[in-house]
């Protein structure tokens, strides 16, 4: 299937590639689709890139790798010649055909942002339209925002079986709002909502929540069942329930996997599914995070408990 943005077969072909990278996109602002791709290669076939594809879109780029003397082209002609910065964020304006020589070994993550998520995101704030992204042409960023959001999404990246897609979600709703204030210059015209949701919101929220311990739901999906927009609700269930939905989430899964521990005689891989994890393996990351020890330690400990209380 073909991407319309840059992500998927229009990354594989601009890198040239040998297989299609993995993306993780969101739907979650309306009328908008962002995407997040990690390209990485230590032994690149040399020569000009490929097209973007000319769209109203900004490509949001984490240089991961250093790229000295990096000549990009802009229009069909050599624009400049700059050292590109490991760590630094690049903006690039998909409407100017922008192209580069590759030369080097590469590894960066790229954020598609298409403008109808700008338009979105100020609609959703009740700000005025973000303006055009500055994306100057070997100007990088200092932006420690965009570092984090993209260690936390290269790990999603690399085993995407074991996030949730409230997830996704959320840190490319942070992504947007982020890029829209710092590089688009949003100012919000009311305050973020101090309250949480409703208690009868809450208690219908958690219910979806709980009957999805996979993470198929969408933050869309559940915003909206009560007529919220993506980013209120995300703000006032966090509010709320002192967690974003994602990580409450996964408070729910390791709940679930106590009760199958100490109810039920199911090996650790069968708890895992039946849980909503990925994996065994996933589950006892989660776990081990969140309660301090892993899923067979804590089973013991709670075992040798009941055998002694009876």
């Amino acid at each position: 299937m073909k991407s319309s943005g840059f992500y998927g077969q229009t990354v594989k072909r601009f890198f040239h590639l040998q297989q299609e990278p993995v993306s993780l996109i969101t739907r979650s602002l309306r009328n908008a689709e962002i995407a997040v791709t990690e390209t990485r290669d230590d032994a690149p076939i040399e020569g000009v890139s490929g097209e973007m594809g000319l769209q109203d879109a900004n490509v949001v780029t984490l240089m991961l790798y250093d790229d000295p003397n990096c000549e990009t082209w802009e229009r069909g002609r050599r624009a400049i010649k700059a050292d590109i910065r490991a760590g630094a964020t690049y903006l690039y304006d998909m409407k100017k055909d922008v192209r580069y020589i590759i030369n080097k070994p590469f590894h960066a993550l790229h954020f598609y942002l298409p403008r109808t998520a700008l338009d979105s995101i100020a609609e959703q704030s009740n700000a005025p339209r973000v303006g055009e992204l500055p994306a100057q042409l070997g100007a990088g960023h200092d932006d420690p925002v965009i570092r984090h959001i993209g260690g936390a999404l290269l790990q999603a990246l690399r085993k995407p079986a074991e996030i949730n897609q409230l997830f996704i979600d959320y840190a490319m709703l942070a992504f947007t709002a982020h890029a829209a204030q710092i590089y688009g210059g949003l100012r919000w015209r009311v305050r973020a909502p101090r309250t949480g949701l409703a208690p009868w919101q809450v208690k219908r929220a958690c219910e979806r929540l709980d009957s999805d311990l996979g993470g198929t739901l969408s933050l869309q999906q559940i915003a909206a069942e009560f007529g919220l927009s993506v980013s209120h609700f995300s703000r006032a269930f966090r509010i709320s329930t002192g967690l974003p939905p994602h990580q409450w989430l996964l408070r729910q899964r390791v709940q679930a996997a106590k009760q199958l521990m100490t109810a039920r005689d199911l090996s650790l891989a069968e708890i895992a599914i039946s849980a909503g994890f990925a994996n065994q393996s996933h589950f006892t990351r989660v776990f081990s995070a969140q309660v301090g020890a892993s899923p067979a330690v804590w089973r013991r400990e709670a075992q040798s408990t009941n055998e002694s209380e009876s």
